[in-house]
C-alpha cells in the first residue's frame, strides 16, 4: 500500500509511535495543527499537567490522544485498570468522541468505553470486572463510580496513566466545576500518586486561573499551550428590530393581561420580522441559532415552521434544549451531520460546545449574547474547512414611549452586544470566579467519601477535601461547622470513636440517583405523546387539562396529567405557546460593563450594525448625554433617583446592599439601581459618606439577604456559613469602594460644574 508523505517538518510528528504515525498518514493530514505540535512532548513525558487553548476545530481532542495513545502503545499497562479516562461535561459529546477514538485506537490494542446513564448497567458490569484502556465518562457517572463501587476503586484506576478533561471552561467557577476539581483529586487518591491531567478548551481569558483550576494549588506548574492560529476570517452583523407594543393589553380568556397569546398568530412585530429575516436568510443551508432560554428556542422553532407550511416547502428548522428527549436531540445532530438535507438547530447552549456536527454555514444569535467567552464558542461552530465565520445577532428593543423607563432608553441590550463583540475582537474572556467557597459541594463530596471508604474521620475528611485537596479557601473550623450542620440536618452522625458515617437522612440521601449531581434539578413531568417521550418540564410549570403549548417545535394540548407517575399526556394541536422554564441568566463582568460605558461616550458607529441598530446605538447615545451620565452618575425620576454605576453585577449587589445598611429602599432596573424616595442630592451625599466610612463586611452584608440557598445542598447549611459562602460568590467589597469613590468624585464635579 502507498502512504501519503508523513506531515513535513514536524517533530512532534517523530515523537508519536509509529502505529499512530501511519493512522495520521491514512488521514492524508498534510500537517499536524499547532496544538498537536505543541502539546505532543509534554504529553507523551507523562510527568505533568499540560493545558490545551485553542480555537474550535483545531484538533484538540488529537492534541491529547495522539500522544497519549502513543504512550500507551509504547508501554502498555502490565496490571488491570483504566489507562485513561476522559471527562466530558455532555453525554452526546462523550458519544460523539467514542466514535472518534475508537477509529484511532482500532488498530492499537486500547479498547475505548464509554460510562454514563445511558449505557447499560450489564455493559457497566463488564468494565467493572475487565478494566482497561480508556474511559470516557461525565462527572456524575464518575461520582456514582465512587459511591458504589468505591471498595474497587484502586483496582480501577491504580494503572491510570492520564486523565482528560474536555471543555474545561465549561466547569470553571461552577458547583459542577468544583466537583471535578474534588473528582481528579480523588482519583489520584485512589491511585495513590499523581496522575497528569490534560485540560482542553477553546476559550480562556485567564490562563494563569485556568491552570490553577486543573491543578489547585499548583497551577504555576502546568504546562501551558496556547494556540491563536485560527488565522479566521469573521462576518459579522447586528440587526436592530423594535419591538412595538400593542395598544391595548391581549387577554387569554383567564384576565391575566401578561399572558401570551394561545395560538401565536399575534406575536409582536418585532419577532415576526426576525423569524422572517431568519428564514429568508439562512433556508437552504445548515445553520445555528442560539436563543437565551429554551422558551425562546421553542418560539422560534414553532415561527420558523409556521413560515415553511405557508410556504408550502419542507421544514428545515428543529430544535435542540437540555429538556428535550434524547431522540429528539440526537435526531436534530443528526440532521446536521448530514448534508443531503439543509437544516438549521434553534438551539441554547447545549450545540455550544464540542459535539461534532461538521461545519454550518453561519450562527445567528437571537439577544445579546450570555457572554464574550459563550459567544466566541458559538462563532467557532461556523467558518470551519477554510471558510469565513459568518455571526449575525438580532436585537430587540423597545419602542420610545413616554412611559417608557429611563433605563430602556439606553438601548442596553444592543450596546451591551456591542461590548461583546468589541471584547471578542479583542481576544478578551471572562475570567473563571475564583474565590467561592462551593460549600453546597463540599456537603456532597463530605458524603461521597463517607460511602466509598464505609465511613471516615472528620481530620481524614479536612485533608483529603481542603487541606489537600480542592476546597482549599475552606479552613478548619469552617469546615467543622459544616459538619455540625450536617449531623443537626442528620446527613451524618459520628460514633464514639470519630469516625464519620451517614445519618438517616444522608442514607436516604445518597442512595438516590440525583445524588450525582452538584448541581440541583427541579423535579419535571415527562411530556409524552402517543407512548413516545419528547421531553420534560419542571414541576413549578402550571399546565392544566386542555391548556396549549409549543414544545420540541410543535403544538399540543394537554389531555391528561398523572401526578403520581409525573406524565402529561398530549395530543398534536393548532394553537400553543412556549412553556416558562425555570432558569436565572448569566451575571455580566464587570469589564463588558465599563466597555459599554466607552461605547455610549464615543461617536463612532461600528460598522457591523444594520440601519435600525445605527438608530438605536444613536438613540441610547442620545439619552445618555441627555441624562448627563457622562459627568454625573445620578439621575431624578419622579420622587426617586437612579443611580448609573456601570459596574459589573457583583459590585452593583454589593453596592445595593451598602445602600440599604443606610435605611434606602434600592432596587435594580436595568443598568440602574433605583433608590426609593430621595434626592439625587441625597444620593450623592450617602455616596460620599459611603466612600468614608469602613463598608461593612461581605459577609454582614450578605445577612441581609433573607433567602441565600442558590445551590442543591444549600438547605442543610446553616445561616452564618450560608452568609459566608454568599459573600464569597456573589460580594465584592473592595470593588464596590472602588465604584463608589468613583461615583462620589463624579457627583461631587457635578455639583460644583
Amino acid at each position: 500500500m502507498t502512504a501519503t508523505l508523513p506531515p513535513s517538518g514536524s517533530s512532534a510528528f517523530e515523537l508519536l509511535h509509529p502505529k499512530v504515525q501511519r493512522w495520521i498518514w491514512q488521514q492524508d493530514w498534510p500537517e499536524l495543527r499547532a496544538a498537536q505540535e505543541a502539546a505532543a512532548a509534554p504529553v507523551l513525558a507523562g510527568e505533568t499537567d499540560v493545558l490545551v487553548a485553542a480555537a474550535t476545530a483545531s484538533g484538540k481532542t488529537e492534541a491529547a490522544f495522539l500522544p497519549i495513545c502513543s504512550a500507551l502503545t509504547a508501554d502498555p499497562p502490565q496490571t488491570g485498570g483504566f489507562a485513561a479516562i476522559y471527562i466530558s461535561p455532555l453525554k452526546a459529546l462523550i458519544n460523539d468522541q467514542y466514535g472518534r477514538l475508537d477509529e484511532l485506537c482500532e488498530h492499537l490494542d486500547i479498547p475505548v468505553a464509554r460510562w454514563h446513564g445511558d449505557v447499560g448497567a450489564g455493559a457497566k458490569s463488564k468494565l467493572v470486572d475487565r478494566p482497561r484502556g480508556i474511559l470516557l465518562i461525565t462527572p456524575e457517572s464518575l461520582e456514582a463510580m465512587f459511591v458504589l463501587r468505591g471498595w474497587k476503586m484502586h483496582d480501577l484506576v491504580g494503572a491510570l496513566r492520564y486523565v482528560v478533561i474536555d471543555e474545561m471552561h465549561s466547569f470553571m467557577g461552577t458547583e459542577r466545576g468544583a466537583q471535578l476539581q474534588s473528582l481528579m483529586h480523588r482519583l489520584d487518591l485512589a491511585a495513590r500518586r499523581r496522575v497528569p491531567r490534560v485540560g482542553l478548551s477553546a476559550t480562556l481569558g485567564d490562563m494563569r486561573a485556568a491552570a490553577d483550576f486543573l491543578r489547585p494549588g499548583s497551577g504555576d506548574k502546568v504546562a501551558v499551550i496556547v494556540s491563536n492560529a485560527d488565522g479566521q476570517e469573521l462576518q459579522l452583523q447586528i440587526r436592530g428590530y423594535v419591538d412595538i407594543q400593542p395598544s391595548l393589553p391581549t387577554l387569554d380568556g383567564s384576565g391575566d393581561k401578561e399572558a401570551e397569546p394561545q395560538t401565536g398568530e399575534e406575536d409582536s412585530g418585532d419577532r415576526f420580522a426576525i423569524a422572517d429575516h431568519l428564514f429568508t436568510t439562512l433556508r437552504g443551508s445548515h445553520n445555528l441559532i442560539f436563543a437565551n432560554s429554551r422558551a425562546a428556542v421553542e418560539e422560534y422553532t414553532d415561527l420558523l415552521s409556521r413560515r415553511c407550511d405557508q410556504a408550502g416547502v419542507p421544514s428545515e428548522f428543529v430544535p435542540h434544549h437540555g429538556n428535550l428527549s434524547k431522540d429528539i436531540r440526537e435526531h436534530a445532530e443528526s440532521r446536521l451531520k448530514d448534508r443531503a438535507r439543509p437544516v438549521t438547530a434553534v438551539c441554547t447552549s447545549t450545540l455550544e460546545m464540542g459535539i461534532d456536527i461538521g461545519s454550518v454555514s453561519s450562527i445567528a444569535q437571537v439577544g445579546a449574547p450570555p457572554g464574550v467567552a459563550a459567544l466566541r464558542q458559538r462563532l467557532g461552530r461556523s467558518g470551519r474547512r477554510g471558510g469565513p465565520a459568518i455571526l449575525r445577532v438580532y436585537i430587540s428593543e423597545p419602542e420610545l414611549s413616554a412611559t417608557l423607563h429611563p433605563a430602556e432608553e439606553l438601548r442596553a441590550q444592543l450596546v451591551q452586544t456591542i461590548a461583546t463583540i468589541e471584547l471578542l475582537l479583542q481576544r478578551w474572556y471572562e475570567p473563571p470566579h475564583g474565590k467561592a467557597l462551593h460549600l453546597s459541594t463540599l456537603v456532597q463530596q463530605t458524603l461521597s467519601l463517607i460511602a466509598q471508604h464505609g465511613g471516615i474521620t472528620p481530620n481524614d475528611a479536612y485533608r483529603a477535601l481542603c487541606a489537600q485537596g480542592p476546597f482549599r479557601l475552606v479552613d478548619a473550623a469552617t469546615f467543622a461547622a459544616l459538619l455540625r450542620d450536617l449531623g443537626k440536618a442528620t446527613l451524618i452522625r459520628q460514633e464514639t470513636d470519630g469516625l464519620l458515617l451517614h445519618g438517616d437522612a444522608g442514607e436516604k440521601l445518597v442512595n438516590h440517583y440525583t445524588f450525582y449531581a452538584a448541581f440541583a434539578a427541579p423535579t419535571e413531568y415527562r411530556i409524552v405523546n402517543g407512548g413516545r417521550t419528547l421531553g420534560s418540564l419542571p414541576i413549578e410549570q402550571s399546565l392544566p387539562e386542555g391548556a396549549l403549548l409549543i414544545f420540541a417545535g410543535r403544538r399540543w394540548r394537554v389531555l391528561a396529567i398523572d401526578t403520581r407517575a409525573k406524565v402529561v399526556e398530549v395530543a398534536r394541536a393548532s394553537g400553543g405557546r412556549p412553556p416558562r422554564f425555570i432558569g436565572a441568566g448569566p451575571e455580566v463582568h464587570d469589564r463588558i460593563r465599563t466597555e459599554m460605558r466607552r461605547i455610549y461616550q464615543e461617536s463612532a458607529i461600528p460598522i457591523y450594525l444594520d440601519a435600525t441598530a445605527q438608530h438605536l446605538l444613536e438613540q441610547g447615545r442620545a439619552a445618555y448625554r441627555r441624562f448627563g451620565l457622562r459627568s454625573n452618575p445620578t439621575v431624578g425620576y419622579g420622587n426617586d433617583t437612579l443611580l448609573f454605576p456601570f459596574c459589573g453585577d457583583v459590585i452593583m449587589t454589593t453596592i445595593a446592599l451598602a445602600l440599604h445598611t443606610r435605611g434606602v429602599s434600592v432596587a435594580r432596573q436595568g443598568l440602574a439601581l433605583t433608590l426609593s424616595g430621595i434626592s439625587p442630592q441625597t444620593t450623592a451625599d450617602l455616596l460620599g459618606e459611603l466612600s468614608e466610612a469602613d463598608l461593612p463586611t461581605a459577609t454582614d452584608l450578605a445577612r441581609l439577604i433573607p433567602d441565600k440557598r442558590i445551590d442543591k445542598y444549600d438547605e442543610v447549611i446553616g445561616e452564618e456559613l450560608l452568609a459566608l459562602s454568599f459573600a464569597a460568590r456573589r460580594l465584592d467589597v473592595p470593588g464596590a469602594r472602588n465604584v463608589i469613590t468613583r461615583l462620589t468624585e463624579q457627583t461631587t464635579l457635578a455639583r460644583f460644574a
